[in-house]
C-alpha cells in the first residue's frame, strides 16, 4: 500500500530530529513507500467548496543539519490526499481551531489524524475532566475569588494557562505564596481564557508520566523527572527522561479512556500521569515517541502508521 501524505506542521527547518516525534512519523511513512508532502498551518486554505494547501514533496533523513530535502511548492486539493498528519503544536487559539474546521470538510475521505472535529471537542486540560476520577482536585475559572478559595483549601497548587503547551506559563504556589495575586493580574491582561489551578502532587518529584496510546491501546511510557528547584517536568526545561512500564493504577486509566479515544477516532494520544493521577490528555500533536523507542527498543511510529493503514 501506498498512500499520498500531506503532513501539516510547524516549520521543519529547525526541529529536534532526535526528538521530534512528527519527524519519526515521517521517517517511517517514507520507509513504507509512503510519499510525502509538507506544508505550513497558514497555507491552508478554502475556496469554492474545497479545502487546498501548498505543498511540497519532502524527503527526509536523520543527518543532523542535513534533514530535510524540498520539491517545489504546488497549491493542490488536499481530496488528492489519503491521510493529512495535523501535527502542529499548540497554542490551542483561534488559529488552530480554524485548521480543524477547515480540514472537517475533507475528513474521512481523506483521513485526519487526529479527527479535526473530535481534537477540537476535546482541549487537552478540558477533556480529561470526562474522567473526574483519575484527576487531581482541579479547578477551571477566571473568577479570582474561587482560585483563591481554592488555594486556600490545597495550600500548594499549580497554575497554568488553560490552553497552553509545553510547560509555558506553569507556576507552582506554595503555601503562603504571596505572588497570587500579581500572577493572577498577569494571566488576565494577557488572555481573556480561564485559567486551570490544581492541587500539587509532591509525586511529581518521582516524575511525570507520559504514556502513549495508539487508537485506543497503551503503547509505551517513559518517565520525565524534573530538574532540581523545578516544577515541570518538560524535558526541553531540564527534565530528565526514564525508562518505565505501567503500573496497574496506569493501565486502569488507559483501559477508562481507550474506548472513547477509539471512538473519537484518536490514532496518536499522549497522557500525562503523575503518582496514578491523569493531568492532561494530550490529542494535538502528542510527543515522546522517540524517547520511548530508545528506551524499549520499540517502534512507535510503526504501531501508529499500521493503524492509519488499517483505516485505509
Amino acid at each position: 500500500m501506498s498512500l499520498k501524505v500531506a503532513v501539516q506542521m510547524d516549520p521543519i527547518h529547525p526541529i529536534d530530529i532526535n526528538a521530534d516525534s512528527t519527524f519519526a512519523l515521517m521517517l517511517e511513512a517514507q520507509g513504507r513507500g509512503h510519499e510525502l508532502f509538507y506544508y505550513l498551518p497558514n497555507e491552508l486554505a478554502w475556496t469554492d467548496g474545497t479545502v487546498k494547501a501548498r505543498l511540497r514533496t519532502v524527503q527526509v533523513r536523520r543527518e543532523k543539519g542535513n534533514h530535510y530535502t524540498l520539491g517545489e511548492d504546488q497549491v493542490v486539493d488536499l481530496r488528492s490526499m489519503d491521510v493529512v498528519l495535523l501535527r502542529q503544536d499548540p497554542p490551542y487559539d483561534m488559529s488552530y481551531l480554524t485548521t480543524t474546521w477547515l480540514l472537517e470538510r475533507i475528513h474521512p475521505e481523506t483521513l485526519v489524524v487526529n479527527d479535526p472535529a473530535e481534537v477540537r471537542n476535546a482541549p487537552e486540560k478540558i477533556f480529561v475532566t470526562d474522567f473526574r476520577e483519575f484527576m487531581p482536585a482541579t479547578l477551571i475559572t477566571r473568577d479570582e475569588m474561587m482560585i483563591r478559595e481554592f488555594y486556600a483549601e490545597h495550600g500548594e497548587i499549580i497554575v497554568k494557562p488553560l490552553y497552553g503547551n509545553g510547560g509555558a506559563g506553569v507556576f507552582h504556589m506554595k503555601d503562603g505564596d504571596n505572588n497570587l495575586s500579581s500572577l493572577l493580574e498577569m494571566f488576565f491582561q494577557m488572555s481573556r481564557e480561564p485559567l486551570i489551578a490544581q492541587k500539587f502532587l509532591p509525586a511529581v518529584r518521582e516524575g511525570d508520566k507520559r504514556i502513549i496510546l495508539v487508537d485506543g491501546e497503551p503503547a509505551g511510557a517513559i518517565n520525565r523527572v524534573p530538574a532540581e528547584g523545578e516544577a515541570r517536568s518538560n524535558m526541553h526545561v531540564g527534565g530528565t527522561p526514564l525508562k518505565s512500564a505501567l503500573t496497574d493504577r496506569e493501565r486502569d486509566i488507559c483501559a477508562a479512556i481507550g474506548p472513547e479515544l477509539k471512538k473519537r477516532g484518536m490514532i496518536f494520544v499522549g497522557i500525562d500521569v503523575i503518582g496514578g493521577m491523569m493531568t492532561e490528555i494530550n490529542v494535538t500533536s502528542p510527543t515522546g515517541i522517540q524517547e520511548i523507542d530508545r528506551y524499549d527498543g520499540s517502534n512507535l511510529s510503526g504501531l501508529i502508521w499500521d493503524a492509519i493503514e488499517a483505516k485505509r
